[in-house]
């Protein structure tokens, strides 16, 4: 199903009503979500490799956290984090006028995108699968 872009975004609770979250596209949607967007975008960054790995492990501690609960919706939106931090580092790390400051280098944005490639494959690796409740 795709994003329901015609919900009111400010009123819903997506944990007392999960029924109405749509997964969408790529990363669509990740910072509508509540009360997801809250919980998740504090831990989300990737300036240094040291940020950025300590942002994938709050973020994949979270989704854990939510995998624990049987919590899809929260599961899905911590992927959506991880996968964000990795294409932005990316992006930082393969186009020149993409870099957040001129003093980041190529091989600081790599480290950065690793941290969050390595959570993003543990949070989507087939070798455990998630058992719905």
């Amino acid at each position: 199903m795709s994003f329901d872009d015609s919900l009111d975004f400010t009123a819903v609770d997506f944990r007392r009503h999960p029924e109405l979250y749509r997964i969408g596209r790529g990363e669509q949607g990740v910072l509508l979500v509540q009360p997801y967007k809250r919980e998740l975008l504090p831990h989300w960054r990737f300036r240094t490799p040291e940020l950025a790995q300590k942002s994938a492990e709050a973020i994949y501690a979270l989704y854990l956290s939510y995998r624990a609960d049987h919590d899809f919706v929260g599961m899905d939106m911590a992927r959506k984090f991880l996968q964000m931090g990795w294409t932005r580092s990316r992006r930082y790390a393969n186009h020149r006028t993409g870099k957040a400051s001129s003093t980041i280098s190529s091989s600081t944005t790599t480290a950065c995108a690793g941290a969050h490639s390595a959570a993003l494959h543990s949070a989507t690796s087939p070798t455990t699968p998630y058992q719905a409740p």
